[in-house]
């Protein structure tokens, strides 16, 4: 999926929701265990009842690496599920030695075909380029993240006026384009989520942490909205575990429609 067709589904569904499929088999509802595949049933109910409200849907490999091949199988269909009107996130946080992310995006570019990934920078260059060189396809790169330890590192100064997520964000901007490039960009950083529209005026950020983790669609929105909309705001627990019975997706449903409509006043 290009920049347009995005900025296209973001205008027509009057939303920037991406809704994460971070899916645990300790959390989804008791009576899904009573079936085959209960993930992949819960996924493909997820999607099916959020669908209209979302442009996005990013999955958390991770859930899925951890079931070993059964795993994989299941990420696998629940990505040919989603609507081939959404726009589909690998949050992989891939990023190594160049062949090896040369690899990294063949997995998530052509065996299974996500319409982008997360990566992390901190090797440099070359282990970024070989994502961005794929046509309509999109390399997420971890910018300024919310959890704890980010400021272990990222708030670091490496200059007398500069942090080293700056640098990074305006490092890693000049290898590729707004085409191509998006930053993950934390919800509960709502204090430099400006700043980092000042930096970056053009791109998509990804936005977690709206919901569970405390952020909101409002600071967000005010903060970082560009001309295009540039945000995609996850939403995951919030969502996927509205409800834990029978009307789990029915309950899904109505948590992302109303991130829809407060995301619908500021488009």
């Amino acid at each position: 999926m290009n920049r347009q067709e995005l900025i296209a589904q973001i205008r027509r569904k009057r939303s920037y929701l991406c809704v994460g499929l971070d899916t645990s088999i300790d959390k989804i509802p008791p009576h899904l265990l009573e079936g085959d595949q209960p993930v992949l049933t819960f996924n493909k109910a997820i999607i099916d009842a959020t669908r209209d409200y979302a442009v996005a849907y990013k999955i958390n490999t991770a859930f899925y690496e951890a079931q070993g091949i059964e795993g994989w199988e299941i990420m696998e269909a629940t990505l040919k599920h989603i609507p081939a009107d959404c726009f589909t996130i690998a949050d992989a946080k891939r990023g190594d030695i160049g062949n090896t992310s040369e690899q990294y995006a063949k997995t998530f570019f052509e065996t299974y075909p996500y319409d982008s990934v997360t990566v992390a920078p901190y090797m440099g260059k070359d282990s970024v380029a070989p994502f961005l060189k794929s046509k309509d396809k999109w390399t997420i790169v971890l910018g300024l993240t919310s959890n704890e330890g980010s400021r272990d590192f990222q708030f670091l100064p490496v200059s007398d006026n500069e942090l080293l997520y700056e640098k990074v964000l305006k490092t890693v901007a000049s290898w590729g384009t707004p085409d191509n490039l998006m930053f993950v960009t934390g919800a509960t950083r709502t204090e430099q989520l400006a700043h980092i529209r000042s930096i970056l005026p053009d791109h998509f950020l990804l936005v977690p942490g709206v919901g569970a983790q405390g952020g909101d669609v409002a600071s967000v929105s005010k903060a970082a909205l560009n001309k295009d909309c540039g945000l995609l705001i996850n939403a995951s627990r919030a969502v996927i575990y509205a409800g834990n019975g029978a009307d789990f997706a029915e309950k899904a449903r109505m948590a992302a429609q109303e991130l829809q409509e407060a995301m619908a006043l500021y488009l």
